[in-house]
């Protein structure tokens, strides 16, 4: 967990030296290694003056420069139930489990980019509407089902 210090100096180029360090060129191959991990521990294994919404902030960069913010979108979700799913998804949405899922849904609403919510909105009403089977925990944005709620549709 940052100490404080995530936020002094130039926080890009602390990054950027960190994943490189660790043998990546970039912060999206440094996250692709570590699928399912959580931002928070992505930012931690990068040093303790490191954020994970810095490391969010970076994929959304690199997403946007690459063409792939559907998948980064879809990234997000696969670490938001890592994080806030464990168990994978609920088999029965009782008000402990409806609490968790709405939450995970939450944070992954709230870190989605404006030009992929009403999309994210749509997913998460098919995913509450027609859960996924009991235990389903997606371990890569390209699980079959994401792929199937959020296609990629960039050029």
């Amino acid at each position: 967990m940052s100490d404080g210090g995530a936020w002094q100096g130039n926080i890009k180029a602390r990054l950027y030296e960190r994943v490189r360090e660790r043998g990546y060129d970039s912060l999206t191959a440094f996250a692709d290694a570590r699928p399912a991990v959580p931002l928070y521990v992505l930012a931690d294994e990068l040093g303790n003056d490191v954020a994970a919404v810095q490391v969010l902030s970076g994929l959304l960069y690199e997403a946007e420069q690459h063409k792939r913010v559907t998948r980064f979108v879809r990234d997000v979700l696969v670490r938001e139930v890592a994080e806030g799913l464990p168990n994978g998804w609920p088999p029965i949405l009782d008000d402990a489990s409806r609490f968790e899922v709405a939450m995970t849904l939450g944070r992954w609403s709230a870190y989605t980019p404006e030009t992929h919510e009403e999309r994210v909105r749509q997913v998460r009403d098919v995913l509450l509407a027609s859960p996924p089977p009991p235990g389903w925990r997606p371990l890569s944005p390209d699980d079959e089902l994401l792929r199937t709620l959020l296609p990629d549709e960039e050029a």
